[in-house]
């Protein structure tokens, strides 16, 4: 396609980080604490097992009663979540057994294959802010290069991924209910064995709840929560990686500390979200040091001021971010559907 518009001068690299000025700070942050994860373990599940058991019984006081509470639960699946991504990255715990035992259980309360989905996170994790090497792990982003030279269906596609009523509630409950099924081509064999092992897990749950609580009562309530959480959960992970001024870069270009602290965002929530997310709003130490517990994120951050330079988002400003759209090359930023007009007219806003 030809392309017409003019040429925009590309911004000046910015300085990079001294990577010796972080290094000594996160090791002192990267050993885990048995007791703060036996903690954050019984603070966790066993109000989730309680509220579970009250959205039960409020189905038969009121559906609104029972709609807070998806709510609740959502929340506390989010915490959930980030417990099995701590086992994931081996640093829940010391022990690798204990972090693949309770990596597997949380799996299954979110619906998620722990080795596979661990897999896929590695590489996001390598491969984060680099323009060459998405698509594992992340959310589908194009440039405005790519997009303008692109057919009309994928234009189309595109559109309707990046539309919010798709990108935080249809896609969220076809990622864990029905794409987390299935194994990727690339994955070895542990990878798919642990898709399966968790699909037999996750029959053998909604098979017991069902059992327990009638199968339209558990699909119910267990549709719900998925729904809530996942959404909550894209939507922490859009705000991570998806902000105006992030990083990304080519191959050549590209650098691990770089990525981190100017490609992961520093989510600043209140108090009682940041407990729900598991301080994962500290999202560039974490990238930084994936080895620091979620318990120990907050206290690496406070305790250089390199890590403070990171301009936070706060919950207001981030609604903002939803207008996003593509990656601008050469003005080094995300842009909406009406930075195109800039380059084509006949390309339409929306």
């Amino acid at each position: 396609m030809n392309q017409t518009g003019p040429e925009q001068p590309a911004s000046p690299k910015k300085t990079k980080v001294d990577t010796n000025s972080w290094k000594s700070i996160v090791q002192q942050y990267q050993t885990p604490s048995l007791p703060r994860a036996i903690w954050q373990l019984v603070d966790t599940l066993v109000p989730y097992a309680f509220v579970w058991y009250l959205m039960y019984l409020s189905l038969s006081w009121s559906y609104w009663i029972t709609a807070a509470l998806v709510v609740l639960a959502g929340l506390f699946v989010i915490r959930i979540f980030i417990i099995f991504h701590d086992c994931c990255h081996g640093s829940f715990f010391k022990s690798n057994t204990a972090n693949n035992i309770v990596g597997f259980i949380t799996g299954v309360l979110t619906l998620t294959p722990y080795h596979h989905w661990r897999w896929e996170h590695n590489i996001h994790h390598a491969s984060s802010g680099a323009l060459d090497r998405r698509g594992v792990g992340d959310i589908w982003t194009m440039t405005v290069q790519e997009y303008l030279q692109s057919s009309r269906w994928k234009r189309f596609s595109y559109r309707i991924v990046r539309n919010p009523l798709v990108l935080f509630g249809i896609a969220p409950a076809y990622l864990f209910i029905v794409w987390q099924r299935f194994s990727m081509p690339k994955a070895s064999s542990r990878e798919r064995w642990s898709v399966r092992w968790m699909n037999v897990a996750i029959l053998l749950m909604a098979a017991g709840l069902s059992y327990a609580f009638g199968i339209g009562t558990y699909l119910l309530i267990q549709l719900g929560i998925v729904m809530v959480s996942g959404a909550l959960g894209v939507w922490m992970f859009y705000v991570q990686h998806q902000f105006e001024d992030v990083y990304w870069e080519r191959d050549g270009d590209w650098d691990y500390t770089e990525a981190a602290l100017k490609g992961s965002s520093y989510y600043k929530l209140p108090r009682i979200l940041q407990w729900f997310s598991g301080n994962i709003g500290f999202h560039h130490i974490h990238h930084l040091s994936p080895r620091i517990p979620n318990y120990y994120l907050e206290s690496c951050h406070d305790a250089n001021p390199i890590f403070q330079e990171v301009k936070p988002i706060t919950l207001l400003s981030s609604l903002k971010l939803i207008t996003l759209r593509l990656w601008d090359e050469e003005e080094r930023k995300l842009v909406g559907w009406s930075h195109l007009r800039k380059f084509r007219q006949d390309v339409p806003a929306m």
